[in-house]
């Protein structure tokens, strides 16, 4: 990788300072200029560059006040590392060991999957369908950092919110995430339904792996869990098998709701429909991409 710099900043090595590399000082803004000339977006320059100076990574206002401010040496050394790591396709979030969703900060680390902002999609739609529905019972499956799970039960604290992972690292994760937020979940470990025998939901949410295994795209996802990512040979494996069993596990006019692939929308929507679902339909995500369908299980079958 060429480190010189083109607009001819002094070069910040990511393997290694020599002599002279380590007697040069950078500014914050300096900083944040070099990281984006090896590749790095600017505001992953800027989340990495406040979290080596200890700061909110929401405090990017700070970075414009104090652009002139000098780096000292460990904060210099501490964010060409994490710009290192980066580079080579690791996720902000495990850098950081945090990430934002739904307006709570969740620990995360690589037992669990990179929270995306596109699934709040999934959350809001849950909200929606539980709005009229008093002490509704939630189940998520597949919690991973327990995302879901948490933004459900901190908007609706009278729910009684459940969770499933056959990943008891990724338990531990959702766990301390829930004792640490104060926020009440009654976890389960086992795959999807199959601890939750005999038990009914308002609604069951979900963003279980989706991605095909041969799938070009996993070698760029190579820090994130495999386990929670692939799913069969057109991704749709788990998918297929929760809509099975969610058939025994929902209340009248109850809600299955899964996130899944971009092109996946009208697979999901066919496996509901052939399962008995009704009012199948699907929810576009920030980018206006089809990426969560569900449908509700009938009155009467």
């Amino acid at each position: 990788m060429n480190l010189m710099q083109p607009s001819g900043l002094p070069v910040m090595s990511t393997t290694g300072a020599n002599t002279s590399e380590a007697q040069t000082t950078f500014t914050v803004a300096q900083a944040a200029a070099w990281a984006q000339t090896l590749g790095l977006p600017r505001l992953d320059a800027q989340v990495l560059l406040l979290h080596a100076l200890g700061r909110a990574p929401h405090d990017r206002a700070w970075l414009l006040a104090h652009g002139d401010d000098p780096l000292n040496a460990n904060v210099q050394a501490t964010f060409a590392a994490h710009a290192q790591r980066r580079l080579n396709t690791e996720p902000v979030a495990y850098i950081t060991g945090q990430k934002e969703f739904f307006g709570l900060t969740l620990h995360v680390d690589q037992r669990v999957l990179d929270p995306r902002a596109d699934t709040e999609t999934l959350v809001e739609w849950a909200l929606s369908c539980l709005a009229d529905t008093p002490t509704p019972d939630v189940v998520d499956l597949g919690t991973g950092s327990g995302a879901i799970a948490l933004a459900l039960k901190h908007a609706r604290p009278d729910a009684q919110v459940s969770a499933v992972d056959a990943s008891a690292d990724a338990l531990a994760v959702a766990s301390a995430n829930a004792k640490r937020l104060a926020l009440p979940v009654d976890f389960h470990h086992g795959s999807w339904l199959v601890p939750l025998n005999g038990r009914t939901f308002d609604a069951i949410v979900s963003n279980p792996p989706y991605v095909a295994s041969d799938d070009s795209h996993l070698a760029a996802l190579k820090h994130e869990p495999l386990s929670a990512l692939a799913s069969g040979v057109d991704g749709l494996d788990d998918i297929r098998l929760i809509v099975r069993q969610a058939a025994q596990h929902l209340k009248p006019n109850g809600w299955l709701l899964l996130e899944h692939g971009y092109d996946q929308a009208h697979a999901v929507q066919t496996l509901l429909g052939n399962q008995g679902f009704v009012n199948v339909q699907s929810r576009p995500d920030l980018a206006g991409i089809l990426r969560c369908t569900g449908g509700q299980w009938p009155t009467v079958k």
